[in-house]
């Protein structure tokens, strides 16, 4: 048998390379985020509302997307991932990280609920277990990507945290 280690699970592998406290400084901006972020919808929805009665909350949603977008980037550059400068490059790389997850959500959301509604008996309630199954790995891809794209440093750069 011997004394060899016994390899560690896929997240605990993850997890290594997470700094300490940095994966919770990331769950907190997220829940600081979801909490903003609806909040601007609700008061956008609100006031284009008293503008476009029927379909303002359209505009609503794409207006508050992209402040939210903008106010998560600087909640994960100032207090996640702490970097200094590159500010337009970093925004435009979170821009793309989470058109990208905003994109494999929508793709991945009616084969996820397809799966469900046919392998549980959770029909009525596929679409809400679906989304929230996405939403945690979307979560766990948004730091990844954001660790190492968004916030990465460019190769050869030296360490700036």
């Amino acid at each position: 048998m011997g004394n060899a280690p016994l390899p560690r699970p896929a997240l605990g592998r993850l997890l290594s390379h997470v700094p300490a406290g940095q994966g919770l400084r990331f769950i907190a901006v997220g829940v600081w985020n979801t909490a903003f972020g609806y909040a601007c919808f609700a008061v956008f929805a609100l006031l284009l509302g008293r503008v476009q009665p029927r379909y303002g909350y359209i505009l609503a949603s794409v207006i508050a997307s992209a402040v939210n977008i903008s106010v998560a980037f600087l909640g994960y550059k100032w207090f996640v991932f702490k970097t200094k400068g590159n500010y337009l490059a970093e925004w435009t790389r979170c821009v793309v990280v989470y058109g990208t997850s905003i994109g494999l959500g929508v793709i991945l959301l009616p084969l996820v609920v397809f799966a469900i509604r046919h392998a549980t008996p959770l029909d009525g309630a596929a679409p809400y277990v679906a989304a929230a199954a996405i939403a945690c790995a979307n979560a766990l891809y948004n730091f990844c990507a954001h660790k190492k794209f968004t916030f990465g440093r460019p190769v050869g750069a030296p360490e700036t945290h």
